[in-house]
């Protein structure tokens, strides 16, 4: 999943470059009522997700078809006009909890072994991503955007793609390009990369304690 969004995302940021990072021109009105839009349409698609991950806990649907069943969701959204917006939107919030559900085998081990250790991932990913998200909302100059980013999360490495695709979504809109859906979708394609990441580490650091302490109990 993440290699598909990875090329779907490539073309994109192959238009990126350093100068589009350091653009700090003033953000308008337009660009900042259509952040808000995208960060609200991203919240709707993180909770559909949420069901998705929930119902494979309940029914242990999550699996292959749940993953084509994503890809195939997201292929039709981005074939479908942008007139449609209706239309997109409900695909993009099947795409979401067709995501939740591929991604519930692994939020249910992390049940098992430790919840804690799913809370701590959700949050620190929250976190990296409220950073622009009130940036987005309160500030007027796209530095601050990026400064906060910076500032407010401590995981650089994972945050990278948030950073440039956060940027690249003002710069696009500045250009007149005001797809909240397909921005939405971008950035929860690197919401759940950077989740599915965290809870792989956190996990992994889970279980080399538990090993540490059972080895000096024997």
């Amino acid at each position: 999943m993440d290699a598909f969004t990875s090329s779907f995302d490539s073309q994109s940021r192959n238009i990126w470059s350093y100068d589009t990072l350091k653009n700090f021109r003033q953000i308008s009105p337009i660009v900042q009522a259509h952040l808000k839009q995208v960060y609200l349409t991203l919240c709707c698609a993180l909770i559909a997700s949420a069901v998705g991950a929930y119902l494979h806990i309940l029914w242990n649907i999550g699996g292959y078809l749940t993953t084509f069943a994503c890809l195939g969701t997201i292929i039709w959204l981005l074939s479908t006009p942008p007139c449609e917006e209706q239309k997109r939107v409900s695909l993009l919030m099947a795409s979401a909890v067709f995501e939740g559900a591929s991604i519930g085998p692994l939020i249910d081990l992390a049940i098992q072994i430790d919840p804690s250790v799913l809370v701590a991932s959700f949050v620190g990913t929250a976190l990296a991503f409220a950073c622009f998200s009130g940036a987005a909302m309160l500030a007027r100059r796209r530095e601050y955007l990026y400064l906060g980013g910076l500032l407010s999360s401590g995981l650089l490495v994972f945050v990278g793609y948030m950073i440039v695709d956060t940027q690249d979504i003002i710069e696009k809109a500045h250009l007149g390009d005001l797809d909240y859906v397909k921005h939405a979708l971008t950035l929860f394609t690197d919401f759940v990369a950077v989740f599915v990441r965290i809870l792989i580490i956190m996990l992994k650091n889970s279980a080399e304690k538990s090993e540490k302490k059972k080895k000096m109990r024997d």
